[in-house]
């Protein structure tokens, strides 16, 4: 049978098969979307999306139920379990379609031998209910290493976070300040029947009470707003943007910084923008381009200066390091399957050397805006203070903000259910001589 007729589900379990294997849901979905026709698209998007969230209440529930695991090569039929799973416990599909259309996609993934396995244990997980969880990692849906970490991390806070991660983020927007004004581009939005509300802390930003296709916000196409998280939007209010500044984004991939920070002031020298990943940096163009912005867009390596600085030092950087991505988990939480804890000291070693390199190229007086996705201290708070014993003369800028927490090095956002991503900023100035 070939790939264009496979049920949906069967499609889905092949996703979920291909994250467990390590690709993330950036890279397996789209070619498993375009084998359905446009209408289908968005439930098996809400299908891999919410098997990933809740993977690891799921994973316990179905392992409690099989005698023994399956061999290796019907492992797909785990994960084709899994969504089936995922329907009966958080959607309000119909049960006997989930059973009826379960069991034919396993014979769609020619496993016909495995067709009673799959309709006993749905039919006995349908008539016993949801099992009580059993640790915090099922009843949180994390893995476990995660679940202790935020723990030791944030002991008053570690629910807190375990839940806004498994919450459905809202749909927030960025206002292009070069062609609307915030409340100008409310209004426009309420012409158009969609609710929103300006958010609390970026000043260019819109929350929607209701996520919309993009194609039905205002202008859109024509570059008036961009959707981007709250907390991401905040880099611009931390660069001390002027006219004449020669800015660099590093780790620039997707782009919505970059355009952000020439939205904010016109009158920038040049914003010079680098991803080290050719696959990523087209993107960054195409937001450019939508918006009717120019940046110099370089593929390398930003610490490798040697291989692209052109040995003109920058006003103003903002340094947007690799990391764990444990504040976006709601909006990734294919994170989970994802990440391992041995991830955390590489990924922090990458983040001081990135510190280490961006210093260097920084002009005297000039700017270092630290940010990462993560709430893990070790990316955050803990890496400025390494930085700052090997860098003496490294002056912290408190922001004046009303958001996120004071860490003594850096302030914090965690993730809240209703509102910003978990975020960390901190901001850097190097003294004139």
């Amino acid at each position: 049978m070939g790939d264009r007729q496979q049920p949906m589900r069967a499609i889905a379990a092949g996703v979920m098969l291909a994250v467990e294997n390590g690709q993330s849901l950036s890279q397996c979905l789209p070619p498993a979307l375009n084998r359905l026709p446009a209408n289908e698209r968005p439930e098996l998007q809400a299908l891999c999306y919410g098997t990933c969230r809740w993977f690891h209440r799921l994973d316990g529930e179905l392992d409690g139920r099989l005698k023994k695991p399956l061999r290796k090569p019907d492992r797909i039929i785990h994960h084709l379990m899994l969504v089936a799973l995922f329907q009966l416990r958080f959607s309000q599909q119909a049960t006997y379609a989930v059973l009826n259309e379960t069991v034919e996609a396993c014979r769609a993934l020619e496993k016909p031998h495995l067709t009673g396995l799959v309709n006993g244990v749905l039919r006995a997980a349908e008539r016993d209910g949801a099992p009580e969880p059993a640790d915090d990692s099922a009843r949180f849906s994390h893995p476990v290493w995660m679940v202790e970490k935020l723990r030791h991390n944030w002991p008053d806070d570690w629910q807190q976070i375990l839940g806004a991660n498994n919450a459905q983020a809202p749909m927030t927007l960025r206002v292009n300040a070069l062609r609307f004004g915030r409340d100008e581009y409310l209004d426009l939005l309420a012409e158009a029947g969609i609710e929103a509300n300006p958010t609390r802390f970026a000043p260019h930003g819109i929350q929607l009470v209701n996520p919309v296709p993009v194609d039905r916000l205002p202008w859109f196409a024509d570059g008036a707003v961009s959707v981007q998280d709250e907390a991401a939007q905040l880099c611009t209010t931390l660069l001390d943007l002027a006219p004449g500044q020669r800015v660099l984004d590093a780790c620039a991939a997707p782009g919505g910084k970059t355009c952000a920070i020439l939205e904010s002031c016109g009158e920038l020298a040049e914003v010079v923008a680098i991803d080290e990943s050719a696959e990523r940096l087209p993107r960054v163009q195409e937001n450019l381009d939508r918006l009717d912005l120019n940046a110099t867009l370089k593929q390398a390596d930003a610490a490798a200066t040697d291989q692209w600085w052109d040995g003109e030092a920058f006003d103003r950087i903002l340094l947007d390091v690799p990391c764990s991505a444990s504040g976006v988990i709601r909006r990734h939480p294919d994170i989970k399957l994802l990440r391992r804890e041995s991830d955390i000291t590489p990924l922090a070693a990458i983040q001081l050397g990135l510190l280490d390199a961006m210093w260097a190229i920084l002009k005297p007086g000039g700017r270092l805006v630290y940010a990462t996705c993560s709430v893990f201290p070790q990316e955050n708070h803990r890496i400025i203070q390494r930085f700052r014993k090997q860098q003496t003369d490294a002056i912290l800028i408190e922001p004046d903000a009303q958001w996120g927490r004071d860490m003594g090095a850096g302030r914090q956002l965690l993730p809240d259910p209703i509102s910003h991503d978990g975020f960390f900023y901190a901001v850097l100035e190097k003294p004139e001589p």
